[in-house]
């Protein structure tokens, strides 16, 4: 069992070996600009988005979550964050055109750079890991479909929030004491 902590580890290692370190601080920056905030994902994809939410939540930020009643209306200095690992979704190509239309910004976080969503996207946040769009070709994953790009998903927000609460100036307890006390 060891063998298999230690391959899906190394696995999440070498994709950021390759990421662009240029690329994640672009997206912080249009992150913390944004005056409003909305994210989206699908599947296993849309909970580590929701994770994110959450976590900008604690920064202080103004977010939702896509499809909760309480979304606000996304518009001019606003930020749709969208995921498509495997680079197309018609539901988040579909979102992507809405705040687009309405002024929004929108961040797009896929392992396909290239592909149809990035099309409608202002940035695209490239995170190279497999996907369920190439599970099958190629070198790989010893973790099953896209859970190496979910992975990678969960550490890459992780360490964008460390930079966020650095450069918004929001102390660890601050983000402490915006976690509900309802559990």
């Amino acid at each position: 069992m060891a063998d298999l902590y230690q391959a899906a580890l190394a696995e999440i290692g070498d994709v950021f070996q390759r990421v662009d370190d240029a690329n994640v601080e672009a997206a912080i920056a249009m992150i913390a600009e944004a005056r409003r905030i909305a994210i989206h994902g699908v599947g296993r994809e849309g909970l580590q988005m929701k994770g994110l939410a959450m976590r900008l939540f604690h920064l202080g930020l103004d977010v939702a979550v896509v499809g909760d009643m309480t979304t606000p209306y996304l518009g001019k200095g606003g930020l749709l964050i969208v995921s498509a690992g495997p680079g197309y979704f018609a539901t988040i190509a579909g979102l992507m055109g809405v705040a687009r239309e309405a002024g929004a910004r929108v961040l797009l976080v896929t392992a396909q750079p290239k592909a149809r969503c990035a099309e409608f996207a202002d940035l695209v946040l490239h995170l190279p890991a497999q996907t369920m769009a190439d599970d099958r070709s190629g070198r790989i994953s010893v973790l099953p479909m896209g859970s190496l790009f979910e992975g990678a998903q969960y550490i890459l927000f992780e360490a964008m929030i460390l930079r966020l609460r650095d450069r918004l100036g929001v102390s660890p307890e601050k983000m402490r004491a915006n976690h509900t006390n309802l559990e």
